[in-house]
């Protein structure tokens, strides 16, 4: 298998980073290298500026609004834009819910809902987790029973990113209490302003709004708002995960992380000499790194074999890129700790508001540090995911 670039791929790889340098909001980029929280304003201006170029949703088929670019193509930009950084097109449309309407929904519901993702005209959140059901998701109690021509969700949700931002949710809900778990689930989605719908916010680690809790009270919801087929939902929520985990392998991410760390270790001094020189802290940083080349080829691998699983299938190998990614962008937060030292101790848990121009700038790594913990969970946690490749992979 040939996984080197192509003279088209290189050219096009320039090209996309041009326009990143030249369409970024700067105080965007400075945000995002910082380890800072955006405002919504921000990111939607952001993405409406990727979808003027025609590049908000790329991946999309074509008559959806895609690009039409290759695989390689695909991983090239998706790795530029971190790697810049560039916030990312919301994923809760762009990436999860707008694949399974386009691939499962019926042509209404792609003309309703799709050029409303495109054009970020909606802000999608993500209803899985529960209270005692995030990994194992299958075993929700979030309920929807038909009454009429309507749904009646009684339920809770948690950690739903991004809640209070949101017009529109896709949600997880039990329509058959009776079947086995996985096979009395359907996918639903409905409206964040519907009646009965209340948010809660939950304050992280690093100070900041980011996750929530999204209570539902007999939230009334159109039968037309039914995703596919009643009681298939939980293969809808295999498929959208795994697209979800093959992101959150963010090869780009890790690879601008380590260039700050080695930005940042070559100034900060320890025992008299930058840290950059010392051997141990060389050795783990060089440790990482063939880490993440590693994982960058499996991802390249990934994408040449795309395809190959049929309709709606996810690959297996979406759960290896998971775990991997997951602890490398954790061990790269780890050495940027190692880097600053003492000074990671003091941060203004309000400096992501952009208030306090005078923060220093080791303020936001410890945040970043305890934030990123929860990257191994997320997304199904690594453990579930090494239960996905014995079963998938291994035939155990």
């Amino acid at each position: 298998m040939d996984l080197s670039f192509t003279k088209e791929e290189q050219a096009f790889r320039e090209e996309v980073r041009q326009f990143f340098r030249d369409n970024v909001p700067p105080e965007t980029r400075r945000k995002m290298i910082e380890g800072r929280h955006l405002s919504k304003d921000e990111m939607v201006t952001w993405w409406r500026i990727l979808n003027k170029k025609g590049w908000g949703v790329s991946h999309w088929p074509k008559e959806y609004g895609g690009t039409g670019w290759s695989s390689v193509q695909h991983y090239i930009f998706n790795e530029e834009l971190q790697a810049y950084p560039a916030p990312a097109p919301l994923a809760f449309g762009v990436s999860m819910v707008g694949p399974v309407i386009y691939t499962f929904g019926n042509e209404a519901q792609k003309k309703q809902y799709l050029p409303r993702i495109a054009s970020v005209d909606d802000w999608w959140c993500q209803g899985f987790s529960e209270p005692g059901s995030g990994s194992d998701l299958a075993s929700l109690r979030t309920k929807a029973e038909r009454k009429g021509d309507k749904y009646i969700i009684n339920g809770q949700k948690t950690w739903t990113t991004l809640a209070q931002h949101a017009d529109m949710i896709f949600c997880l809900c039990r329509t058959d209490p009776a079947a086995k778990k996985q096979m009395g689930i359907s996918f639903i989605v409905f409206s964040m302003k519907s009646k009965g719908v209340t948010v809660r916010p939950i304050q992280t680690i690093d100070g900041g709004h980011e996750v929530n809790e999204v209570f539902f009270d007999n939230v009334e919801v159109p039968v037309e708002n039914l995703i596919g087929e009643e009681n298939k939902g939980w293969d809808y929520a295999k498929f959208l995960l795994g697209n979800e985990r093959t992101g959150i392998a963010r090869v780009g991410v890790s690879k601008e992380r380590l260039r700050r760390i080695k930005e940042l270790a070559s100034k900060v001094e320890s025992g008299g000499r930058p840290v950059l020189e010392d051997p141990a802290f060389r050795e783990k940083l060089a440790a990482c790194e063939i880490e993440l080349k590693a994982l960058e080829l499996t991802q390249l691998r990934v994408v040449a074999d795309e395809g190959k699983h049929g309709k709606g299938k996810p690959n297996p190998a979406s759960s290896v890129l998971k775990i991997k990614g997951s602890e490398i962008q954790q061990t790269t937060t780890e050495l940027l700790m190692e880097v600053i030292g003492p000074f990671a101790a003091p941060y203004d848990i309000h400096g992501d508001d952009g208030s306090n121009e005078t923060m220093d700038w080791t303020a936001q790594i410890a945040p970043s540090y305890f934030n990123n913990r929860k990257v191994s969970i997320y997304g199904g946690s690594n453990e579930i995911q090494r239960n996905i490749i014995a079963k998938a992979v291994l035939g155990l």
